[in-house]
Formats: C-alpha cells, sequence, structure tokens
C-alpha cells in the first residue's frame, strides 16, 4: 500500500493520542486497528511494513495507516514517536495521500498540533480534533520537495505572506529556489495565471473582502494589499473588480478573501 484516500471536509473524532514508545521489549511488533486511522510523526530511523510494501522510517516523517490494516514496525532501540487515533466522516472532500512522506519544514508544526491534541485530549476532544484535523490538512498538502508542486508552493506562500510588500518575479523565484523563467513556466502550468496575474488577483481580492467586511480607512487598505498609490489602487479596483473602492464598500454583501 502506498496511498490512502482521506475524507478531509469535517473534523476527525479523536479517540486517543499520545506519545507512542516502541522497540524496548521487542524490535518487531505487529499490530492493527480495526475502526482507527493512525497518525505517526517520527523521531527515529526505523521501517514500516504495510501489505506487503516496506516504507522507510526517518525522523520528521509522518504516516497515515487506514482502519483494519496490519503493520509491521521494525524498530533499531527505543523509537518514540508522535501519534493520533480517529475516525473519519465517510463523506466529504477527498484526498489522495501517501502513506508515508517526509514532512520537511512542516514537521515542527505538525508535532506542535501533535503536542496540542495531546493535551487536549483528556478534557478538550472538541480541540483534539481541530488540531489533528489542521495536522491532516497539512499532510495532505505536502509537496514532493524539489517537485513542481514544491515550487509552486512556495512560491505562493512568500506571495501570500508578503501581499503588502513590493514583490517581483525575480524575488519570487529566489523565494522558491528556482529561476525567474523556470518559475514562470511552472506557475503557468500549475495555476492558469502568470506570476503577476496572481499577485494582482489575490491583491484585489483581499482588498475587495477588507472594503466590504470591515471599517478600515481605503487607504489603509491600499497599503494593506500593496498598492499604497491610491490613484494606482482606485484604477485596480475599476478595472479587475468593476467600481471604485468607495462603491465596492457602498455595495457591501459578503466578499471572502478567496
Amino acid at each position: 500500500m502506498h496511498r490512502v484516500t482521506l475524507a478531509l471536509s469535517d473534523p476527525p473524532a479523536v479517540a486517543g493520542a499520545g506519545v507512542g514508545v516502541h522497540g524496548v521489549v521487542s524490535a518487531h511488533d505487529v499490530f492493527k486497528l480495526p475502526d482507527l486511522w493512525q497518525l505517526h510523526l517520527y523521531g527515529y530511523t526505523a521501517e514500516l511494513v504495510l501489505e506487503g510494501t516496506a516504507h522507510p522510517i526517518r525522523p520528521g516523517h509522518v504516516s497515515l495507516i487506514p482502519p483494519g490494516a496490519e503493520v509491521h514496525y521494525h524498530y533499531r532501540g527505543r523509537s518514540a514517536h508522535l501519534y493520533a487515533h480517529f475516525r473519519l466522516p465517510g463523506a466529504g472532500e477527498r484526498r489522495d495521500v501517501a502513506v508515508m512522506r517526509d514532512a520537511g519544514d512542516q514537521a515542527p508544526l505538525i508535532a506542535a498540533s501533535l503536542r496540542q491534541a495531546i493535551a487536549a485530549v483528556p478534557d478538550t476532544r472538541a480541540r483534539a480534533s481541530a488540531e489533528v484535523w489542521t495536522v491532516l490538512w497539512r499532510v495532505a498538502g505536502l509537496p514532493v520537495a524539489g517537485s513542481p508542486d514544491a515550487v509552486v508552493a512556495a512560491a505562493i506562500e512568500h506571495i501570500e505572506a508578503d501581499l503588502a510588500a513590493p514583490l517581483s518575479v525575480p524575488g519570487i523565484a529566489r523565494a522558491a529556489g528556482v529561476s525567474h523563467n523556470h518559475l514562470t513556466r511552472l506557475f503557468r502550468a500549475h495555476t492558469g495565471h502568470t506570476v503577476v496575474g496572481y499577485i494582482r488577483r489575490r491583491r484585489l481580492a483581499r482588498a475587495l473582502h477588507l472594503l466590504r467586511e470591515s471599517t478600515l480607512a481605503i487607504p489603509a487598505i491600499a497599503a494593506a494589499v500593496g498598492i499604497p498609490d491610491l490613484q494606482a489602487f482606485n484604477k485596480a479596483c475599476r478595472r479587475e473588480l468593476g467600481a471604485s473602492p468607495r462603491a465596492l464598500r457602498a455595495q457591501g454583501g459578503p466578499a471572502g478573501d478567496r
């Protein structure tokens, strides 16, 4: 088994979470959880065999094991990992996810959420479910290091984090670890937009949200979305959103930052 399918539209029902310690009594464990999913974040080197498929375990790797699947663990001494056992809703949005992934720079965030879930299990199951749900979405969104998906994800993360700042395609490419031309090709292929077009669309979507859902002054909104020149902001709103900032604010109504 190499991949599993997760239903993530609704939060999981967490049955348990904690720190699992293995490899002390035996270097080989075989077990299954008949009704529960297993999520593990590892801090050691070992091997997981799932339905005949061997998966190397390294520190920072995360695994997802479906209910009823028999697992064989081969340890190299005392081995501790963070885990959550949970049920998933049977319907809703589904994501295809690898059984074993290197969490990379997301590992500390996943670990922090799992520790919060562990602390919440005794008294606040809703909090535990929220933390594990966050982890599942993070894991579902992990790109393969060096892949086109990873490059585009890094570029989008940089854009979204610095939307209020001056942004250039060469600067975004540097943040994503590729050349300007390579990013341009990958970005259009994966999103259907140019980098510049994506930035413009995201800035105006955020501006529309703030215009309709807040009382923040229009000059402050313009600065917050990276278009501090009011004349340029006004032109961008008219061109992309069909009305001036004042008119858009007067229209009211929901406008999610999407």
